[in-house]
């Protein structure tokens, strides 16, 4: 059996450039009328592609090798288990200039990823050498600035939320290195999440051919307007079969807006759990919503139950438009600056409702560890600051008779490391506990003491 798999489309090769579209047969365009010009997307892309360019990355890449743990019995307690090797590497992908005044370039965060070095080639073959304002790793997004370019020229944003499955797209960036390459398809779906994918996941799917390079480029409209930045595709072996997904633009700008501001992505929070709705659920709850996201539980002083929402509610609208389920609520509250107020539409007791949310901040607000881990299950989580101002997750709180309790978690301790895996946030925590690990070796600083909690 083959293994399906999703690409990142990075890709560290350059030889030339090229300009390709796929087949009519892959992404039909309007047919040809008696005698009029055949129908071309030339005029468009003539617009686009002086906004696409070519990000180069050099970079040191660490890789942590294990020792195995019968070395202790030989050499003595003391030898280190963790053994760390460095190598140079270099990458390729794409990217796109957002603000031509102050040489702003939005690509994805893995193609920046461990870089020492970015310098970026526009379509015209000018070379610049770029600053990393800020970058995002839960939704793979980093915006960079060109150092003294001039006469640069920006794509225009489209409203993504104004996209429709059916609509027309065109990919264009710097696959395999070849240089800029165009290719058409239609939009496939929209809301695409559970792609296994770190982070919050809210993508566009397109059958425009998006290969490894491609990363960071642009998926734009008809009209040359932004709709999306090329993220990722699923290859069953490794190589393109029409299934590659996009960043909403609003969701990229939102970021970058964040980045330019802050450096960083402060992130809104509901304070809810919950899942998908479907029509077995709506079944079940007598509810007439065949699509949402249900609220399974409201966590207490949350901004969701300040402003009334409940366990058993269905949320419906964000601020006006459709949520088409829980996990592109998540995205979109998590791409929400903190404080704003958004108002949310929900279904209750078979009535419509709307409510005005604050959103909270995700660094000071509690998240339950059930989520993250059953074994952490009654214990409430915050990011949390020692003495000496280094970070970890702190305890906020711990119900009775609860798996958190039994091991020991006691209210106060901050977490700081998980399986000899330093940690500063919640985030970080959480990517750990994906793996699932059999056994949890906690190191908990506990007012002046250092200790270690195993669970299992």
């Amino acid at each position: 059996m083959k293994k399906t798999s999703l690409l990142f489309s990075a890709l560290a090769m350059s030889i030339g450039l090229t300009l390709s579209t796929l087949p009519a047969a892959n992404a039909a365009l309007p047919a040809v009328v008696q005698g009029q010009q055949t129908p071309s997307l030339a005029p468009m892309l003539e617009k686009v592609l002086p906004a696409v360019v070519s990000v180069h990355v050099e970079g040191t890449q660490v890789q942590r090798q294990r020792v195995p743990e019968e070395f202790k019995f030989f050499f003595g307690p003391n030898f280190p288990t963790d053994k760390q090797n460095s190598r140079p590497f270099e990458g390729l992908g794409s990217g796109v200039i957002i603000d031509a005044a102050k040489g702003y370039v939005l690509t994805n965060n893995h193609v920046i990823n461990n870089a020492d070095k970015i310098r970026v080639q526009l379509n015209d073959g000018r070379e610049y050498d770029a600053k990393l304002i800020g970058r995002d790793e839960q939704t793979d997004i980093a915006l960079l600035q060109l150092n003294d370019a001039k006469n640069l020229v920006a794509v225009k944003m489209a409203d993504s939320d104004q996209l429709r499955v059916g609509d027309f797209a065109v990919a264009v960036g710097n696959p395999f290195g070849l240089g800029q390459t165009a290719t058409s398809g239609i939009i496939s779906a929209l809301g695409r999440s559970g792609l296994n994918l770190e982070g919050l996941e809210n993508f566009i799917q397109t059958d425009a051919s998006i290969n490894r390079g491609n990363s960071g480029g642009a998926l734009v409209n008809l009209n040359g307007e932004l709709i999306g930045i090329n993220t990722a595709i699923l290859a069953p072996g490794g190589g393109n079969i029409g299934i590659g997904f996009a960043i909403p633009s609003n969701m990229a700008q939102n970021l970058a807006q964040q980045l330019v501001e802050f450096g960083e992505v402060k992130r809104g929070l509901l304070g809810i759990k919950g899942s998908e709705m479907t029509s077995e659920m709506a079944k079940a709850f007598k509810v007439d919503a065949q699509r949402g996201a249900f609220v399974s539980e409201v966590l207490p002083k949350s901004a969701a139950a300040k402003a009334g929402i409940k366990a058993g509610d269905v949320l419906t609208t964000l601020d006006g438009k459709p949520i088409s389920s829980f996990a592109e609520l998540r995205a979109k509250v998590g791409t929400t600056a903190p404080g704003k107020t958004v108002k949310i539409g929900l279904l209750r007791d078979g009535k419509q409702q709307e409510v005005s949310v604050v959103l909270d901040n995700s660094s000071s607000a509690s998240t339950s560890a059930e989520t993250l881990s059953p074994s952490l299950q009654g214990a409430s989580l915050t990011n949390g600051q020692l003495k000496d101002g280094s970070k970890g997750v702190q305890i906020d709180n711990v119900a009775k008779d609860t798996p958190a309790a039994q091991v020991g978690l006691q209210k106060g301790d901050i977490i700081i490391g998980v399986n000899r895996e330093r940690i500063e946030n919640i985030t970080q925590l959480r990517k750990l506990l994906e793996a699932k690990p059999s056994v949890l070796a906690l190191n908990i600083v506990r007012g002046e003491e250092t200790i270690y909690l195993l669970l299992r």
